[in-house]
């Protein structure tokens, strides 16, 4: 499935929408930086998310081709979540904003110190 259509017919405009909903990008992170996860690890990680509400976010994650889901029917069942190829492309991305994210912190850390 290709990504949410957008009003305005932009491609950025789409792939933020998909991107930028509740608990996303997060979920990806941890699948960037885990490698394939079960969804009872990725819950775990994933502080604060509601079983429904990450469940729903890995169903519109696969349906747009970002993750994939493989389950494999032992008792009990085991799911297991990874990025496609396509999720693959966004880690770039990811290393850019944890590179800011980092420094972002460190300067704010260093104000406060001055300011202390």
């Amino acid at each position: 499935m290709p990504l949410p259509k957008s009003p305005t017919g932009c491609p950025m405009d789409a792939i933020l929408r998909l991107l930028m909903g509740p608990w996303t990008t997060y979920i990806l992170w941890i699948l960037r930086n885990e490698g394939p996860t079960r969804f009872g690890a990725l819950k775990r990680h994933v502080t604060g998310v509601s079983a429904k509400m990450l469940t729903e976010r890995l169903r519109l994650l696969e349906a747009a081709g970002i993750i994939a889901r493989t389950y494999t029917p032992t008792i009990p069942p085991q799911v297991t979540y990874s990025l496609t190829t396509r999720g693959e492309e966004l880690s770039e991305v990811f290393q850019s904003l944890d590179a800011i994210a980092r420094r972002w912190r460190d300067e704010d850390a260093k104000r406060g110190k001055k300011a202390a």
